[in-house]
């Protein structure tokens, strides 16, 4: 039986990665009261005692935490930005090949993806790693997503019967282009420059859509829409991430489509000459606790969709 802790427990992922693992009957979960949690001598027991650890922790924290770990068979789930490009990590996004697959699934230390960045590498990765895109494209990407993603208190505020009618409104923000995914995003692409990013975000609890536009030109000399729908359909072929013909309905696509779920689905929309990639997961779902979740059934041998709603 294996013995599970999660640092940071309190918080949105935190919470959502404790609550699926209530039906695994083969770990135990290891747990600190109130007065504990934020106690650095009860952590470090806590950490030290476990087989896997989930941290759901700000960067900085996080770090932090790395430190508290002297068991060397410790295998740690970091949620946070602070090591998704350290290569001595895995990163948790297995369907992007057989190596990131075994990376996660050898590794005392997976990196869980962000939750903007897993829908733009999920769209760009494969078409980089097949040439059809330039390592030296010129990108960009919007990402409309629900408040959950700004944590407690994010939620706090939207939730509050007394909010501001600004909320009413979907709000861009990152307008300073150094939103903390970008480094993310173009590492694990292997792209040579970072991409723009306009993440908006909405008065939905949960849910994402991610949009990255490309001109016919920025594909290699000869290659079309078709191809690049093809390179896609061949890489996600399910039961988590999957290629569909098509997401709208009606000429319209919902960013909350997927909420409650942790699948990914993405398609490939626009003409000949201007492309649209795009995908819908849930912010909470493959874009965090789904993702971790994820991870641990490959970590402990089980079916990958355990416990996950698809």
């Amino acid at each position: 039986m294996k013995k599970i802790f999660i640092d940071g427990k309190a918080g949105t992922t935190g919470l959502r990665i404790y609550q699926r693992l209530s039906i695994y009957s083969d770990i135990e979960l290891i747990t600190l009261s109130d007065s504990e949690r934020k106690d650095t001598a009860a952590r470090k027991r806590a950490v030290n005692q476990s087989d896997i650890v989930f941290l759901c922790l700000p960067d900085q924290a996080s770090r932090e935490a790395i430190t508290l770990l002297d068991n060397p068979e410790t295998i740690v789930l970091d949620t946070s930005t602070a090591h998704r490009t350290n290569p001595d990590w895995a990163y948790g996004f297995p369907e992007l090949s057989n190596q990131h697959r075994d990376k996660i699934i050898n590794s005392k230390r997976i990196s869980v993806p962000g939750c903007h960045a897993s829908g733009f590498i999920a769209l760009i990765y494969p078409l980089v790693e097949s040439g059809i895109l330039p390592q030296s494209a010129y990108l960009s990407f919007h990402s409309l997503t629900g408040y959950s993603g700004g944590g407690k208190a994010m939620i706090s505020e939207y939730e509050d019967s007394g909010r501001d009618n600004s909320l009413d409104s979907p709000r861009q923000y990152g307008l300073g282009q150094n939103h903390k995914h970008l480094i993310e995003v173009k590492t694990i692409s292997k792209l040579d420059y970072l991409p723009h990013f306009s993440p908006i975000v909405s008065g939905f609890y949960s849910g994402m859509l991610v949009t990255v536009p490309l001109f016919k030109e920025q594909l290699i000399p000869g290659k079309t829409i078709e191809d690049v729908i093809d390179i896609l359909k061949q890489k996600y072929q399910g039961p988590i991430v999957s290629y569909t013909d098509s997401l709208d309905v009606d000429g319209f696509i919902a960013s909350n489509k997927l909420q409650g779920k942790d699948s990914m689905q993405i398609t490939v929309a626009g003409n000949s000459d201007r492309i649209l990639l795009l995908n819908v997961y849930d912010n909470l779902g493959k874009g965090a606790s789904g993702a971790a979740i994820q991870c641990l059934n490959l970590i402990l041998g089980k079916e990958e969709t355990y416990s996950l709603e698809l």
